[in-house]
């Protein structure tokens, strides 16, 4: 990522963090709204537990990205993780439509398509690490899914 890139991601994320659990909520909302099925993975789940560890793991990217090398190996690992919780690879897609949406709902008038073009950078890089940990992790019968 551009240092350009990097700062309009640190600046939009200072202002939509300012929202908090809002920011969560919204984002689980539009999640469920594009695709229902995907409750499931969250049924046995604490929500509001599920609504900090999201904004941990936002703030988390944000905070790293001078280092996102060192992210890898997380990343990997959260991939692993998410595809023991059910997660395929399809489900990335949409949950980067959701974070862009909630993203732009929480900044309004200050959204542009430069903070979306760097959103969609970082989540393309995030996803596509995290999807390499859970295709290595997967079976190879498994591997259609």
């Amino acid at each position: 990522m551009t240092p350009e890139k990097k700062l309009l991601v640190r600046r939009s994320w200072e202002q939509a963090a300012a929202a908090g659990d809002t920011v969560a909520q919204l984002f689980y909302d539009r999640l469920f709204e594009i695709d229902p099925s995907l409750e499931y993975l969250f049924v046995r789940s604490d929500m509001v537990a599920q609504h900090a560890k999201l904004l941990r793991a936002l703030g988390f990217a944000v905070s790293s990205l001078d280092r996102l090398e060192d992210l890898e190996p997380t990343l990997v690992a959260l991939g692993r993780r998410h595809l023991d919780y059910g997660v395929r690879r399809h489900h990335y897609k949409v949950v980067g439509a959701a974070l862009l949406w909630t993203l732009r709902r929480a900044l309004g008038r200050d959204w542009s398509h430069e903070i979306e073009d760097a959103w969609s950078e970082l989540y393309g890089l995030v996803s596509r690490i995290m999807i390499a940990g859970a295709e290595e992790a997967q079976p190879p019968h498994l591997a259609a899914l």
